[in-house]
């Protein structure tokens, strides 16, 4: 089996036996600034829901729950902890204090909607709540912001997802053109994780 086939399968089969609940499991685990990536999430629930086996609605809602549930995570970690709790664990989860300060000041620029801003944005979306919670951001306000940026974030995605489910079948040269990015995946799975291992030993 492809490096594709299996890490489709692996996300499939557990958005399929847990369905939407699955799809906001997941999700909030990428919001709590853990390297799951939403951009393979959310276009396998679309493609599920070609298959007729979920609503593309529900699963866009789903996952921008689930940006809520772990964002508010992150965020009662820089609002309980401050600077120096993102300091000492965000190296883990690769956030050093270069990318706080960056956040920081990015959030400082704009104020609560770089929140809603910033969940449209990748790579942003999933840290920005560290810096709301550091500037104690109002939590309704935060949770707001937080669901109206992912939700589109989320459709867009699962869209892309529904839209290569309903081709899969109809192009045969799909598969196959799919079967082709398995060794650039490899070897964008490699590199992302030594820079993992890289920055983990420098900080």
């Amino acid at each position: 089996m492809s490096l594709m086939a299996t890490l489709a399968g692996g996300i499939t089969a557990t958005i399929a036996a847990t369905g939407y609940a699955g799809i906001a499991g997941l999700m909030a685990i990428e919001s709590a600034c853990i390297p799951l990536p939403s951009e393979i999430i959310m276009p396998f629930a679309g493609f599920l829901a070609a298959t007729g086996r979920m609503d593309l609605l529900a699963a866009a809602t789903a996952g921008a729950i689930g940006c809520n549930l772990g964002s508010t995570l992150a965020y009662a970690v820089g609002f309980w902890g401050g600077r120096p709790a993102v300091l000492r664990w965000g190296r883990y989860v690769m956030m050093g204090s270069r990318e706080l300060a960056w956040a920081e000041r990015f959030f400082a620029h704009g104020g609560g909607l770089t929140v809603l801003i910033g969940r449209l944005l990748p790579v942003i979306r999933t840290f920005i709540a560290l810096p709301a919670g550091v500037a104690r951001m109002p939590m309704t306000r935060f949770q707001i912001y937080t669901f109206v940026g992912s939700w589109p974030w989320c459709y867009g995605l699962a869209w892309a997802g529904y839209r290569l489910g309903r081709a899969w079948e109809t192009s045969p040269g799909l598969r196959a053109a799919m079967g082709r990015l398995d060794a650039l995946a490899v070897a964008l799975i490699l590199a992302g994780a030594g820079w993992w291992v890289w920055r983990w030993r420098r900080g």
